[in-house]
């Protein structure tokens, strides 16, 4: 089963957060995609641990050499597509190409961020529950 993963699902799983375990068996046996956009978000979001002093350059390392095996497909979203996602859901386009993504591969959305299944879901996509 194909699964668009964001940028907040893999965090929870670089940063060992306590639902870490969770994740790792509730997306198994799933086909991971994603955006390419979600490679430079995860970029931005240990930059962002750094300026509030939440993570250390070298765990922010070692995470990458999991980010590394993490088997998420790549797949391109054309930005027209995504520019009226976001414009039409009041969204950031980086939320429009996780759900541009999701449409195109006709597959869930898994997601921690409150903020993106609901415009997921106002878009016509299914999301995954995830009890935290």
């Amino acid at each position: 089963m194909d699964v668009v993963v964001d940028t907040s699902i893999i965090i929870a799983v670089l940063v060992g957060e306590s639902h870490r375990e969770a994740l790792v068996r509730a997306t198994v046996s799933a086909d991971l995609l994603a955006p390419p956009s979600v490679h430079w978000e995860v970029g931005n979001a240990f930059a962002a641990m750094f300026k509030r002093r939440r993570l250390a350059l070298d765990a922010a390392r070692r995470a990458l050499e999991v980010y590394r095996r993490i088997p998420i497909r790549f797949s391109e979203v054309g930005l027209e597509q995504a520019l009226t996602l976001a414009k039409d859901l009041d969204i950031y386009a980086y939320d429009a190409y996780v759900i541009a993504c999701a449409q195109q591969h006709r597959c869930a959305l898994l997601s921690l961020d409150q903020g993106l299944v609901t415009a997921a879901g106002r878009a016509g996509i299914k999301t995954l529950e995830f009890n935290q």
